[in-house]
């Protein structure tokens, strides 16, 4: 822990490493959306619902520029973007002074365009003060949206379930209508109906897997089939598979506080394919 994470509270560190991002992106010429906690409109957040790290989505043609720029910053690589999820969608970085930030180069169930996708929310975003920095922001129904999917892909989570019931159970009629438009013009149907209810509707939908597995749980090698089956091309399929049986050297860093070692490195490479196999046999026996 530095100095610094001693000494300022965790919300006002936040605050200002939303600003500290938007700076760099303003500087590089980024295109970048702040998401969730401390960007969140007032009405979606619950009592106690706080920020711990830093969200932002960026153009897909913008991302390499953002990413120098923050390296240069003094931003380092924490978690890539292969091993940050089953989608594959953002790069954890941590700053000596501001703590984490998760770069999004796709926010999963937004649409199969990320590039349009962002196009659209960026055409209505509005502007929120984060650490004393005008940051943008998605209007209200791109917040809502992609904080409900974000609570589709948490399974298990009780933070995500309060996220649903303040955006969308408690949500009126017009507001409800609104996003469900938005979603058709994403065409967010399947992460949308993972969060709110409905996803069995979409059991033809290549992604359908894998989101069922996000909301509802399940073994590893059903992830990985999942996510087989979610890449678009079989080119991006193999890559997947050829990824399922690596060791996340990044994950085991985080768990173990510092650089594994050759032998821990190959004991995991052992371990992890045997833990998949308990996995699977614990529930075709039914078994938690």
């Amino acid at each position: 822990m530095t100095q610094t994470e001693t000494q300022v509270p965790l919300g006002v560190r936040v605050r200002l490493g939303h600003a500290a991002v938007q700076h760099v992106a303003d500087a590089v010429g980024a295109r970048v959306l702040h998401l969730k906690g401390y960007a969140l409109d007032e009405s979606l957040r619950w009592p106690g619902r706080v920020g711990t790290d830093v969200d932002v989505l960026v153009h897909p043609d913008d991302l390499d520029a953002l990413l120098a720029g923050l390296r240069e910053a003094g931003w380092r690589n924490h978690i890539g973007f292969e091993w940050g999820s089953a989608f594959a969608h953002s790069a954890t970085l941590q700053h000596p002074d501001w703590g984490y930030g998760d770069v999004h180069r796709l926010f999963p169930g937004l649409g199969p365009d990320a590039a349009r996708s962002f196009e659209l929310l960026w055409a209505t975003r509005e502007t929120r003060c984060l650490g004393g920095y005008p940051c943008p922001v998605p209007d209200l129904d791109g917040q809502t949206l992609t904080l409900l999917l974000h609570a589709g892909r948490s399974q298990g989570s009780i933070k995500a379930e309060q996220d649903v019931r303040r955006a969308w159970d408690e949500a009126s009629p017009e507001r409800r209508a609104s996003v469900e438009a938005l979603v058709g013009r994403l065409g967010a149907e399947v992460g949308f109906a993972a969060a709110v209810g409905g996803l069995e509707r979409y059991r033809d939908r290549p992604d359908y897997r894998l989101w069922r597995v996000s909301s509802q749980g399940g073994t590893r090698l059903q992830e990985w089939r999942a996510r087989i089956a979610a890449a678009p091309t079989l080119r991006a399929k193999a890559s997947v598979a050829m990824l399922a049986p690596m060791v996340n050297v990044e994950h085991l860093t985080a768990q173990l506080g510092r650089p594994p070692t050759r032998a821990e490195i190959a004991r995991e490479f052992v371990d992890r394919p045997m833990r998949g196999v308990r996995e699977e046999i614990r529930r075709r026996r039914g078994r938690p």
